[in-house]
């Protein structure tokens, strides 16, 4: 109520203009009311629409909320800076500078939508948008983590986030059946798909080895050398066996690292919460340029159980692939913070929430180790959708689930569960998948209370294994046993990151369907 006392005297004096322009309040409600968030709708449309051609389409009206959502970040982003930390507390100054660049990448994302010059399909402005809503999720949830008052978070959202949510509403994408089969899109040629499949290494543009036999020592070098020499092209850095003690973020697109294999590249780091960073800001390797691609690599974080939310590798990188790679950690180990990701044959230790995020993610031929941990409960996964119309997910597909060697003997007195529901609209499924005897009966873990429990979507279809019995399953309205296989296709590389039209040029193995 207070927000319409202050905003109605605003609405009067455009009301004339706006007719004048052929427009009407109930014009701009009719079209409003299509959203979930109609309010903010009505209030930022009626003063765009002094200056904006008219809305003669559902197109033009989705194509206004982008620039909407866009207009608003702007304004978070300026407010965001001028209120700037006010302690010297060194976790609040991380807090603000994940803020900061987490508005970047949604502004970036929001002007992909935008920008005429970019190709941009149904899907990819869904994924886009949902990365940018999950952005400001993550802002706002690092504010918390570090204990920024409650009342600085709607002077830096400023209605951003429901802007974005009502774009992805008017942008719903169907499921549909693929064009291709085999794993293949319809352009590739036959005679083609045996070098697609092919495991030989890619020649390195750049070489990093600790004994000063290659171009660099150090990850980092390598990285900023690529951000000088990188073209349009692939850029490879091979990074030879050792052990590499530093943290990298990489937000160059296309690039490559390639080791000498599963513990012998190791890539480690030891920031950690318990440690004073913010969770977004301990991954060992981050990276957000799009298209990248880790094989035959070692990522660990250090820090520990007892240093809680510790990540070895985030990606926020768009149609992103881990191959043959272990990822090694405790709380938090797997970042699958956003876009379109696929893993395959990687190895992926941890106990509470260790593969967590708000990606569009395929996890297949995996094996996934639960480590002994400290409050005797594991809990696999942790997904965070926040929008039901967020086209993401986790997707564990023909993987293996079973303990890590230190919980191998006190399996009897641990708890481990396939997942819980970190956000309102959590979606997790598990699909011929191996489940060995840690598995819990009851399956799934709550967050809090009933919190989620009848919004969330978790899934089991075909999984075999002494921990995949169904029969003592949770009983809430959101989880499912999956019998359908049309139904479990929907969370297959083909359809839930449409695999088949850019996998095939990454030459990494998959499954393109069940």
């Amino acid at each position: 109520m207070a927000l319409r006392a202050l905003i109605a005297p605003l609405f009067v004096s455009l009301f004339l203009s706006l007719t004048i322009l052929g427009y009407s309040q109930a014009d701009i409600k009719k079209w409003c009311s299509q959203t979930p968030n109609p309010e903010p709708c009505e209030y930022f449309l009626s003063q765009k629409l002094n200056y904006h051609s008219p809305i003669k389409q559902e197109s033009d009206f989705f194509t206004i909320s982008k620039q909407l959502a866009l207009e608003r970040v702007l304004k978070a982003q300026s407010n965001i800076i001028s209120l700037g930390p006010k302690s010297k507390n060194a976790r609040e100054k991380a807090a603000w500078a994940d803020c900061l660049e987490l508005y970047e990448y949604t502004h970036y994302r929001l002007n992909k939508t935008i920008d005429p010059n970019v190709k941009c399909s149904q899907t990819d402005a869904q994924t886009w948008l949902s990365t940018a809503l999950t952005n400001l999720e993550t802002c706002r949830a690092g504010f918390i983590e570090v204990g920024v008052p409650d009342n600085l978070l709607p002077l830096m959202s400023n209605n951003v986030s429901k802007l974005i949510s009502n774009a992805l509403s008017l942008n719903k994408v169907p499921y549909t059946v693929p064009s291709y089969k085999h794993g293949f899109p319809t352009w590739v040629k036959p005679g083609d798909r045996k070098l697609l499949q092919s495991s030989s290494s890619p020649k390195a543009n750049i070489v990093v080895a600790q004994d000063g036999s290659g171009n660099y020592k150090t990850i980092k070098e390598a990285i900023s050398a690529a951000s000088s020499q990188s073209g349009s092209g692939r850029f490879v850095i091979y990074v030879k066996a050792g052990t590499y003690k530093e943290n990298v973020e990489i937000k160059l697109k296309n690039i490559m690292l390639v080791g000498d294999g599963i513990g012998k590249t190791i890539i480690t780091g030891s920031k950690s919460v318990g440690g004073g960073s913010t969770t977004f800001n301990s991954a060992t390797i981050a990276v957000v340029g799009d298209g990248f691609i880790a094989r035959d690599i070692t990522i660990r974080n250090t820090a520990g159980a007892a240093n809680h939310q510790a990540v070895a590798l985030r990606s926020g990188s768009d149609l992103s692939v881990f191959y043959r790679c272990s990822l090694e950690g405790y709380q938090d180990t797997l970042y699958v913070h956003s876009q379109r990701q696929f893993y395959r044959e990687c190895d992926i230790y941890g106990t509470v929430d260790f593969i967590f995020g708000n990606a569009a993610v395929v996890l297949q031929n995996c094996k996934i180790y639960a480590r002994y941990p400290p409050n005797k409960t594991n809990t696999l996964t942790a997904q965070g959708r926040t929008d039901p119309n967020q086209n993401t997910g986790i997707s564990i597909h023909d993987c293996t689930v079973k303990a890590a060697s230190d919980l191998m003997s006190s399996q009897s007195s641990v708890k481990t569960y396939l997942g819980r529901p970190w956000k309102k609209y959590s979606r997790t499924v598990f699909m011929k998948t191996y489940l060995d005897s840690l598995i819990a009966p009851a399956g799934w873990k709550e967050w809090s209370g009933n919190f989620a429990l009848n919004t969330l979507y978790y899934g089991e279809y075909a999984n075999t294994g002494p921990g995949s019995s169904t029969a003592n399953r949770v009983n809430w309205p959101g989880y499912h046993v999956i019998t359908s296989a049309s139904i479990a296709s929907q969370y297959t590389v083909a359809n839930f990151i449409s695999g088949g039209s850019w996998l095939p040029v990454t030459n990494v193995p998959y499954t393109v369907d069940l």
